[in-house]
């Protein structure tokens, strides 16, 4: 029944609910677009999916390395957070709470699959760290030499940060590619600030001097 739901929310919305609302010039937090999930609203539930599909789904990429899983858990992500509807309390804000639940289900998942051989392959269609931009094969400005380069030194990124202690890796995706900022990252850990602050700054030193000859 909860699957039948998400996979609603996936597809295209009809008009009305959260949509029409929004589009009223209507403004909600999303913890108060949690809220009317949790009085029955479907359309805010669809609206949150919709918000944030993308964001968990590359998290997720970044966590188990795997196209598919990463899809999956996203999927996961979203029907706990519909199972967990009428417990939600606006207490804290609704990304930390959505996102400590992605992180213990990508720990459980890395913990589960540590043994497994990882994805080592570079995807087209993934941004460039530095610049956001996806690599188009047919892009002509940059030479062939220059793009093999550029995929090294993404794949060796890549490699170094999957290679962190756990928290430290999560807190480096959370960081750097979910564009989180400290305050919200030690919520999610449920770290104090200084010592979330303390634990980046471990990661990138490590990453820096893992990373020189790309550097």
């Amino acid at each position: 029944m909860d699957r039948g739901v998400l996979m609603a929310s996936l597809g295209p919305r009809p008009a009305g609910g959260m949509q029409s609302a929004m589009a009223g010039g209507e403004s909600y937090t999303d913890a108060e677009v949690m809220l009317r999930v949790k009085a029955g609203d479907q359309s805010a539930f669809d609206f949150l999916v919709q918000k944030y599909r993308r964001p968990l789904v590359s998290f997720m990429y970044r966590m188990a390395r795997n196209t598919a899983a990463a899809e999956d858990l996203a999927q996961e992500v979203f029907l706990r957070v519909y199972r967990s509807r009428q417990t939600y309390e606006a207490s804290a804000k609704f990304t930390t709470w959505l996102y400590r639940i992605a992180t213990n289900l990508a720990v459980n998942h890395a913990r589960d699959t540590r043994k497994e051989r990882p994805e080592v392959m570079v995807s087209l269609d993934e941004p460039d760290e530095e610049t956001g931009t996806t690599m188009d094969v047919a892009d002509h400005t940059i030479t062939a030499e220059e793009g093999l380069v550029r995929r090294e030194r993404l794949a060796a990124i890549r490699g170094k940060v999957e290679a962190l202690p756990e928290r430290q890796k999560l807190a480096v995706i959370m960081h750097k590619y979910q564009q989180m900022e400290y305050k919200q990252i030690a919520e999610v850990l449920k770290l104090s600030e200084s010592a979330t602050k303390s634990l980046l700054f471990r990661a990138y030193e490590t990453l820096r001097e893992q990373l020189k000859e790309f550097v």
